[in-house]
C-alpha cells in the first residue's frame, strides 16, 4: 500500500499526477469528509494513495 504521511506529502504526489491543489484546499477536503484519509492521533495524516488515485479518478469524471 502506498501511503503519503501529512498534507505536504500530498500535494507533492497530486502536484506529481497534474492535479495540483492547496494546503487550503485539502484542509477543507478533510474538514468536510471529501477526501479518504486516516487520522490515527492528533498531529498525524495518512493518506492511502490507491484510494486517493479513486478519488482523483472520480473528481476527473465529475467536475
Amino acid at each position: 500500500m502506498r501511503k503519503a504521511y501529512g498534507i505536504k506529502s500530498l500535494m507533492i504526489y497530486l502536484e506529481s499526477v497534474n492535479y495540483p491543489i492547496t494546503e487550503d484546499e485539502i484542509n477543507d477536503l478533510i474538514l468536510n469528509k471529501k477526501i479518504p484519509h486516516l487520522r490515527p492521533i492528533d498531529n498525524l495524516l495518512i493518506f492511502n494513495l490507491d484510494y486517493i488515485d479513486g478519488w482523483l479518478s472520480d473528481q476527473q469524471s465529475n467536475p
